[in-house]
Order: structure tokens, then C-alpha cells, then sequence
């Protein structure tokens, strides 16, 4: 087979490209791991996007950054591993599941559990695989052979073993404390997954009695609905106001019940009027004033928001409808103060959108301290896992230190069901909070233990409630490698070498990782987390689902392309965990950004095509590589940036410098690579006889080339996967992904011959902007002088005197100390230290070109003048539209700059 240009089409057409490739890489098992094959491991697990999910540009960016790192390590000789695997997402599965019944006019408990159960799962099997197929097309580089999910049979063990070892050692347990509770999900809620809004809300305040009658004390509370529960009222004990009246008993408006002032230092003195009510069942602060003195603790509230018995007279109300109604009342009866505009911070559901309840009830808590203290030793000893950019740590650490305990049971059917089962047979046949209990990993087990404890006759029923979702996901960096069984993969893959992830889920999903995987494993499960930024949109906003405003990137790439997608994405980033925007216009739907990726990929395809039509039907191979010692100055020139760029790209990379590293190779293969050493070596090509010459800058044009394509594949995959092909007429069993990344030859790095090339291209660049400033035809050659006092200046130019004539068009070139005489019509220019002229004499019409400039310059200077008046008149400046103003600014800063250019040209001539 020859390597011929028609293997290469004339456009590179990416779709087709991509999707050969995508189907050849999984066809073909590229990615597959195998820890018998030794070597050093690099290992990374994908941030597991939940199952009822869809691809945003958040998953395309960590995806691209993520699949960066794996490729250049696959290709650098590491025995590599991307798994990829899915969340079970339980409170956003189970949101679906129950509005489609909803919409049938049913709800879960007309199916019964088992039958919901089977639903999840054949929508899971219908559904489930959506941001899967859409991972696919984004090219990465997973092995898809080890493909896991959160409730798969492999995980569900693990989560069994995890739970079970947890409560065995004492830190798992069950317990009646304030939850954040949804109204919306009906579930427990963690501290991670509520979020603080500030709204515009109210400050109301009434007064409480004293049952002797001898006053009243004022207090204020945002929620007044919740007085209804109320147990005391505090006040500071170094309140002078009040000491007086600590202990003295408080008659509750509406309901009447009778209830004490107490002291406690965590009132503060200047907040409001010094008195707070204390509501233990519905407050966190209250819930801990209640244990410290022992007060009743009395719940007003059912789980779906509304007001329950204790409530009196608001019984079966809404809490929003019962606030007002409640307010109203207090006003009738004479106790309302005053109400205040008043802007607070209100904790929001993530998953239910509304505001949570601070809820007493039974729930199965992690006792968090020991895991936590078991890691902040790690990062304090170890500067285990070490953070970037390192900023983050101290996030973290802080996240770990003021970790309070971990409520894991959600009140829902979909996810792993406690194994906890209840002896019900022993509290009349119903799961109260006094119903004994055991643990275990099946239910054989349960029965078995429950028999030696309560009889043959034991009754069980297991605990209705599933686990927190991140309980399974925290387990994920070694349960997906086969902990808690000691499997090959684990023992070489673990611990995972790099978590890819946002700064939004160190706390979700980060922390509990390395808690877990402390406690279980004694390691910590990543060596590096690597901390990404967010894609912002056009108007440099985050992107949310509230706000509207996200980007679709199926849309980009069905436009221009996965690669310039994903390059663009890491391209954008400046530093480390910085964010990135995005330019989009919503009503084309283009992107100006990817659309300059697309355009690096055209002009990399449009090169290497013309690489291959020179090559003479060989291979780089074929050709072999160019000796040392028949290198001509532009051969030595771009294999010194071509090394150049290796190291530059491979330390940017292992410092996680993406960005810099797209950026680095972007301007090698566009600037050097493409514009100047292809031109260069043109007239060396068009010399068809088998000069040494010619061959020379074949076997370097295929030697770059090659390894052009081997350093840009990490960031884009499949247009160097098939230009690599046609180049090399590789075996369709041989793949660029598994080639050896470049290494470095120090010594071919010529730093001093790279500074004279700079200076070469510099007075290239310059004669080109002459020639386009006097009108010179591009056909014309020109006389050239090149004036330097510097000896090593001129011995440069006349090196590199071939290339400046032939690229600049130049037939006399004269590099001289001095110029001698005076140069009648003369344009000139200056790079660095050199001057260079360019006699117009017989070369252009000079007094044409003069006549054309000042025609010109009288146009602007017209044009200046108009737009001068128009933003000097009151009139158009305060009245006229803000945008017209603004163009008329932008206007005339853009012709006075042409004026100033125009003059200088004009001055030049003369």
C-alpha cells in the first residue's frame, strides 16, 4: 500500500472521522487494563455522573481534561486505566418514577415496593445509558470493560460489607435527632445537599407572658409557626435585663401551655431583644439548648409539610398557609409587637427545591470524628491527597475539622436498602423506635442472628429506609476495583493516581472518599486532586439550570466537531482550577472559540496533506530519520523547536498545566511548523531530482509531522489517529493512542540557533509588512537592505540570506554596517537593532501611491472630524441610544488609528 494525498481527502470532514474512530478504539479494546502486564500503573476513576443525567458542558470539560492526562500517560509507557461507571442518583430516579405514576394517577404505594423496584430498574435499562452513549462521542478513553454502577452486584457488596463493618466497630448508629427534612422528597436530607439562599423575608415579634402576671418578655423569630412547639425561652445568664427572671415560668399564647425562662450562654446578648424562644424539635441550636436542660422536645410537624396534632388549632395546615394564620392570631389576641422587613439566609432542598425542616426523627447516622481525624493525619503528615491548585487544601482541611455526624438513611425505595431488619415480632408486629434490631449482610443472616437473640418465633422486617447515595459513591475509587474482595485489580490499580473533579463536590463526594477510604483501606484512595474550574457562559456567568443559560455541547460538536469541542475546553484554561468562558451566540447556536479549533484542525489536516503529496508515496519510517550531519539550517532550526516543545508540553502536562500545554503546541504547529519551516523547505521539494537536499527535508517534514501528531493526540484524538494512519499506512490493528509519547534529544536543542531564527523570521515578517504598505504586487521582486552594527546580527541575515529572499521575494539583498548614501523613495522598517529599507524606484508608481495616501488620509480626516462634532454636541451624547454613542466612539478611535498609520506611510515616501 502507498501512502498517497487520496487517502487523505481535500476537507477534513470530522463526524464520520470521529465516529470510525470512537466505534475502531472500543472495537478493538484499545483501552482495555491488564495488571498483568505490568509496569507502572496509572489509574483514574471518572466522577460518576448520575444515570438520570444528560451530557453538559461541566462533563465535557472534566472529560477532556480527564482524558488529556490518560491518554499522555498511556502513551508515556504507564499501564493505564480510565473506569467509567454511573450513580444511582436515588432522590432524582425516584423523582421520575413517581411523577410518571402521578401522570397514571397512582403513587408508589399502589404498585407496592417490589413492583416500583422492577420499574426503576427497566427504566433504568430504557433510560440509564443516556450519558453513557453521550460520553462516548466525546472520544474518551475509558475501558469500557470494567464499566460499573453504583447498584450493581459487585458495589452493593461493598456498600453491605462497608455498612455492616462500620456499625460493628461502633460507628455506625441509629438515633433520634434533628434531621434537615424535604417536604418536597419526604427525606432526610444531608448537611452537603442543603443549600443557603438569602431571601427577603420577616422578623416578627410577640410577647410571652408571665404566668404570674407580673410581665411579659418580647422575643423574635423568623418561622412563627414553630412557637407552637416552643419549650422555654433563654436568655444570656450575664444579662442584667433578665437574671431576674430566670426560672420564672411563661404562659405560650394560643396554646396556653406553661413553659420556663432559662439561661444559657449560647443566647446572644445583643441580638434582638436578648430573649429567644427555644424550639428543640425544630431547631439545631434549640435541639442542643433542649439536651443541656432537659426540655421537652415536641415535633408540630408531619413529613409532607403540614401542621400535625400538636399544632391545636393550625392541625392538617400547610407551614407557609399555618405561619400566616398564626400571625393573625397572635394579633387578635393582643401579642403581636411589630413585624420587620427582614433579609436572612434560608437553607433550600438541592434535590426538592424548597426550604428544609429541621426535623426530629430516627435516623442511622455515621459517627464521622474518627473517620475525619483519621484523615486530617494524612493531610497533615503526608500532605496526603495533595491538592491543585493548592489553595484547596485548606478548604478541605477546614470542611474535615468541622465535620458533624453523617445522617445516611433517606426515606425512599430506590438504593441500597439498610440491612437492618427489626424484631417486630417483639413491639406488636410495627418498627417503632424501641423495636430491637440486628445487622447484617443478607437476609439469612439477619434470621439466623435474630433467632439465637429472641427465639425460633422471631418475626423480622427490614428497615425500610435506603442510604444516602454518597454513602455507595464514597466507597467508589476501591469498590469499583473489587474491595472488599483483594482483587488483582485492586492490589496493582490502588490507590487511583488522580481525581478530576470540581470544587463543588469536595465536600459531597471528596471528603467521604478519603474518610472511607482511610477507615477501609488504610490509604488515602488518590494521590492528587486536581480541581477544576467552571465553563462560564458567554457573559462569563455560571451556567444553571435556574439561570437558563447552559451550553449544549452535543449542539457544538454536531457543528464543528468532538476534537475542536474538547480542545477549545482545555485550550481556554489559564492556570490550574481557573474558569473558563465560553463563547456562544444562542441564536446561530456557533461558538467564534470553537470555531478557531476547527480551523487548527483544518489547517493541521490541510498540512499534513501536503506533507504526504512530497513524500513520495514513503513513510517516516521508510524516509528514516534525518542524519545530524545533512541538516540545513531550517532542519536543525525546527528540530530544536520540535524538542523544544516535547518538554515544554510534557512538564506543563505532569503539572497539570493543560491549558498552557494546548496553547504551547497550538503555536508550534500553526506558527513554526505550518507557517514558516513548511514554506522554507518548498523550493528544497520542488527539486525532483534525489538530491541529498531534498531528501533531507522529506525524512524531517515526516519525522515532525509524526511527532506533531504524537503530542497533539492527547488533546485531540481522532483527527491525529487518522492522519497518523495515511502517514505511517499503519495496520488497522495498530493505533496511534498506544505509541510512544516523544522524549526529549537534548542535542538537537540549539536555544541560540532557535534566537537567530527569531531574528530571520522577524525581517522576513517586516520586508512582507513594506511590501503590503507600498502596494508592491506579489509577483514584483525587491532590492532589500538590512543595516546592523552588530557582527553577529549580520552573520545571522547572511545565513539565513536564502530564506529571506525567498520568502520575503527579494532578489538583491544587502547586509551592511552602514548604509553609505542617501536612498531617494525609500519605505523603511525596523526589528530589533536592524534597520531595513526598501527602495520604491522602478518598483512601484510613487507618485501614484502617494496620490492614493493622501486621498485616503483626506477621507479619514473627514470621517475624524464628522465623528469629532457628533460626540462634542451635547444633544447626541445625552440622548442618543447608549449603543449608538458607543459605536460612534468605537468609530472614531478605529480612524484616527488608520489616520496615524496613513500619515506615517505617507511621511515614509517622502
Amino acid at each position: 500500500m502507498t501512502a498517497t494525498v487520496t487517502n487523505l481527502p481535500s476537507l477534513y470532514e470530522p463526524f464520520s472521522t470521529e465516529a470510525k474512530w470512537q466505534k475502531s478504539w472500543e472495537e478493538n479494546q484499545v483501552y482495555q487494563a491488564n495488571p498483568e502486564n505490568g509496569g507502572e500503573p496509572y489509574c483514574i476513576v471518572i466522577p460518576p455522573p448520575n444515570v438520570t443525567g444528560s451530557l453538559h458542558m461541566g462533563h465535557a470539560f472534566e472529560s477532556a481534561l480527564i482524558d488529556t492526562l490518560v491518554r499522555y500517560h498511556r502513551m508515556q509507557g504507564r499501564n493505564t486505566l480510565w473506569l467509567p461507571g454511573t450513580d444511582h442518583a436515588s432522590i432524582a430516579v425516584q423523582a421520575i418514577l413517581e411523577k410518571q405514576l402521578k401522570a397514571e394517577g397512582k403513587t408508589r404505594y399502589d404498585l407496592g415496593r417490589e413492583q416500583f423496584l422492577e420499574r426503576a430498574w427497566q427504566w433504568k435499562a430504557e433510560s440509564g445509558g443516556t450519558i453513557v452513549n453521550q460520553l462516548r462521542r466525546l472520544g474518551v478513553s475509558v475501558d469500557w470493560s470494567r464499566e460499573r454502577f453504583t447498584m450493581d452486584e459487585g458495589l452493593s457488596k461493598a456498600v453491605l460489607a462497608a455498612f455492616v463493618r462500620l456499625y460493628e466497630e461502633g460507628l455506625i448508629y441509629r438515633g433520634n435527632y434533628l434531621v434537615n427534612w424535604c417536604p418536597a422528597t419526604q427525606s432526610a436530607v444531608s448537611d452537603l445537599e442543603v443549600e443557603s439562599q438569602d431571601v427577603k423575608g420577616h422578623l416578627w415579634h410577640f410577647r410571652y407572658p408571665l404566668t404570674d402576671e407580673s410581665g411579659y418578655v418580647e422575643v423574635a423569630t423568623t418561622r412563627p409557626e414553630t412557637m407552637l412547639g416552643d419549650t422555654a425561652v433563654a436568655v444570656n445568664p450575664n444579662d442584667d435585663r433578665y437574671k431576674h427572671l430566670i426560672g420564672k415560668m411563661l404562659t405560650l399564647p394560643i396554646l396556653g401551655r406553661e413553659i420556663p425562662i432559662i439561661a444559657d450562654e449560647l443566647v446572644e446578648m445583643e441580638f434582638g431583644t436578648g430573649c429567644v424562644k427555644v424550639t428543640p424539635a425544630h431547631d439545631p441550636n434549640d435541639f442542643e439548648m433542649g439536651k443541656r436542660h432537659n426540655l421537652p422536645f415536641i415535633n408540630i410537624m408531619n413529613k409532607d409539610g403540614t401542621l400535625n396534632e400538636n399544632a391545636g388549632p393550625f392541625q392538617g395546615q400547610d407551614r407557609f398557609v399555618a405561619r400566616k394564620n398564626v400571625v393573625q392570631r397572635l394579633e387578635a389576641d393582643g401579642v403581636l409587637v411589630k413585624v420587620e422587613e427582614y433579609k436572612h439566609t434560608v437553607p433550600y432542598s438541592d434535590r426538592g427545591k424548597v426550604p428544609v425542616e429541621p426535623l426530629l426523627s430516627t435516623q442511622w447516622f455515621v459517627k464521622i470524628r474518627p473517620l475525619a481525624d483519621r484523615t486530617l493525619e494524612f493531610l497533615d503528615d503526608r500532605n496526603s491527597p495533595e491538592f491543585i491548585p493548592q489553595r484547596w487544601t485548606k478548604v478541605y482541611r477546614d470542611w474535615l475539622v468541622n465535620l458533624k455526624d453523617w445522617c445516611i438513611s433517606r426515606q425512599l425505595w430506590w438504593g441500597h436498602q439498610i440491612p437492618a431488619w427489626y424484631a417486630v415480632s417483639e413491639t406488636n408486629g410495627e418498627i417503632t423506635d424501641a423495636t430491637p434490631f440486628v445487622v447484617a449482610q443478607s437476609a439469612a443472616a439477619a434470621q439466623e442472628q435474630a433467632i439465637s437473640q429472641f427465639g425460633e418465633n422471631v418475626k423480622l422486617e427490614q428497615d425500610p429506609d435506603v442510604l444516602d447515595t454518597w454513602f455507595s459513591s464514597g466507597l467508589w475509587p476501591f469498590s469499583t476495583l473489587g474491595w472488599p474482595e483483594q482483587t488483582r485489580d485492586l492490589e496493582f490499580y490502588y490507590p487511583t493516581s488522580t481525581l478530576v473533579t470540581g470544587f463543588d463536590i469536595i465536600f459531597f463526594w471528596v471528603a467521604r472518599m478519603t474518610m472511607l477510604a482511610g477507615h477501609f483501606t488504610g490509604q488515602m484512595p488518590f494521590k492528587d486532586v486536581y480541581i477544576h474550574g467552571l465553563v462560564r457562559d458567554e457573559n462569563n456567568k455560571k451556567m444553571s439550570k435556574s439561570a437558563n443559560n447552559g451550553i449544549d455541547p452535543l449542539i457544538l460538536i454536531d457543528k464543528y466537531g468532538t476534537d475542536a469541542l474538547r480542545y477549545t475546553l482545555i485550550k481556554e484554561v489559564a492556570g490550574a482550577g481557573q474558569d473558563i468562558r465560553l463563547e456562544y451566540n444562542r441564536k446561530t447556536d456557533e461558538s467564534v472559540s470553537v470555531e478557531a479549533s476547527r480551523n487548527f484542525a483544518n489547517k493541521l489536516w490541510n498540512a499534513a496533506r501536503f506533507v504526504m503529496m512530497n513524500l513520495d508515496g514513503q513513510t517516516p519510517q521508510q524516509l528514516g530519520s534525518p542524519s545530524s550531519s545533512e541538516l540545513e539550517l531550517s532542519d536543525r532550526w525546527i528540530l530544536s523547536r520540535f524538542y523544544q516543545v516535547v518538554q515544554q508540553t510534557s512538564d506543563y502536562i505532569d503539572k497539570y498545566g493543560l491549558g498552557e500545554a494546548a496553547k504551547g503546541l497550538y503555536d508550534f504547529i500553526w506558527g513554526d511548523f505550518c507557517d514558516w519551516y513548511i514554506e522554507l523547505v518548498k523550493s528544497r521539494l520542488q527539486n525532483k531530482s534525489t538530491t541529498a537536499s531534498r531528501r533531507v527535508a522529506q525524512q524531517t517534514l515526516g519525522y515532525v509531522l509524526e511527532g506533531i501528531l504524537k503530542l497533539l493526540h492527547p488533546f485531540m484524538p481522532h483527527i491525529t489517529e487518522e492522519i497518523w494512519h495515511t502517514l505511517t499506512q499503519a495496520d488497522a490493528n495498530q493505533f496511534l493512542a498506544l505509541q510512544s509519547y516523544p522524549k526529549v534529544n537534548q542535542n538537537l536543542i540549539d536555544s541560540e540557533l532557535e534566537q537567530q531564527f527569531d531574528l530571520l523570521i522577524g525581517t522576513i515578517r517586516t520586508i512582507r509588512n513594506l511590501r503590503a504598505e507600498a502596494d508592491i504586487k506579489p509577483g514584483i521582486k525587491v532590492t532589500a537592505i538590512l543595516q546592523s552594527e552588530n557582527a553577529n546580527e549580520r552573520e545571522t541575515l547572511t545565513q539565513g540570506q536564502s530564506y529571506i529572499q525567498e520568502l520575503a521575494k527579494v532578489a538583491t539583498l544587502n547586509i551592511t554596517a552602514t548604509v553609505e548614501q542617501e536612498i531617494e523613495s525609500v519605505i523603511a522598517g525596523v526589528i530589533g537593532t536592524i534597520q531595513v529599507l526598501i527602495p520604491l524606484t522602478g518598483v512601484v508608481d510613487i507618485e501614484a501611491l502617494r496620490a492614493k495616501l493622501k486621498k485616503d488620509i483626506t477621507k479619514l480626516e473627514a470621517e475624524v472630524k464628522t465623528l469629532s462634532t457628533r460626540l462634542n454636541n451635547p444633544n447626541f451624547v445625552n440622548k442618543a441610544p447608549a449603543e449608538v454613542v458607543q459605536g460612534a466612539k468605537a468609530a472614531l478611535t478605529e480612524a484616527e488609528t488608520q489616520l496615524q498609520i496613513l500619515q506615517e506611510r505617507l511621511r515614509r515616501l517622502a
